[in-house]
């Protein structure tokens, strides 16, 4: 509606994947199906700062996230199973994830979802074939992968206070991990299937305890 919309940042080309919002800088990231990532302040009369992967370097960006314990720093996901830390002021990407297995295979499996931990320097990602995996950002390293659903995992979210990961997935369920153990804690079964799909995102309230996800069902969901 014209009365609740602030305004219009127009740039990609394209349609827009994923979006994330840092409040230290109040800076939005937007990844697009044209390539590019692109990073806005969206009070500027010029609102787009700056353009990452500009030549599809990487592939095409799937998700993109502030690196919760380094505002300097955001990390995107591509469908070519990169994953890229770039350095926002000079648009340079600084570590690029590596997720080769321990026989030396190299994993190019499409990810759908990338995260960043809100205190410590890990990434985790989620991924089309059932897993998801984390890194070290400092030495771009795979520290775990897991196989978390029976079905494609389509998105993540991390507690506030960083004890939990939700994940959502094309199999119905929302599963409650421990980001200690790495085991799940919790699932729900939340949304019936649409055409093979399912759940589409997840989410967590920032100072409450719910949860949230949307699915295929045309459904958003709360759960206390």
């Amino acid at each position: 509606e014209p009365n609740v919309l602030a305004g219009t940042l127009i740039a990609h080309t394209d349609a827009v994947w994923d979006l994330a919002y840092s409040g230290v800088k109040n800076h939005l990231l937007s990844c697009s199906a044209d390539g590019t990532i692109r990073l806005w302040n969206p009070p500027e009369k010029v609102p787009c700062i700056c353009t990452y992967n500009g030549e599809r370097e990487h592939g095409m960006p799937t998700s993109v996230d502030f690196i919760g314990c380094d505002p300097a720093h955001m990390v995107a996901s591509f469908n070519t199973g990169s994953t890229v830390i770039y350095d926002l002021e000079t648009s340079q990407s600084v570590v690029m994830f590596s997720s080769q297995t321990e026989s030396g295979v190299q994993s190019n499996n499409h990810i759908n979802k990338v995260v960043s931990h809100p205190t410590l320097p890990v990434t985790i990602t989620a991924h089309e074939d059932r897993h998801i995996k984390f890194f070290d950002n400092k030495t771009g390293k795979m520290i775990h992968s897991m196989v978390a659903h029976l079905d494609a995992v389509t998105s993540l979210a991390v507690d506030p206070n960083g004890i939990y990961l939700m994940s959502g997935s094309h199999d119905c369920s929302i599963r409650l991990w421990n980001l200690d153990s790495k085991t799940c804690v919790q699932e729900i079964t939340a949304h019936r299937k649409k055409l093979d799909e399912s759940i589409y995102d997840v989410a967590f309230h920032p100072s409450k305890a719910y949860i949230a996800s949307a699915g295929a069902d045309a459904l958003a969901k709360v759960f206390v």
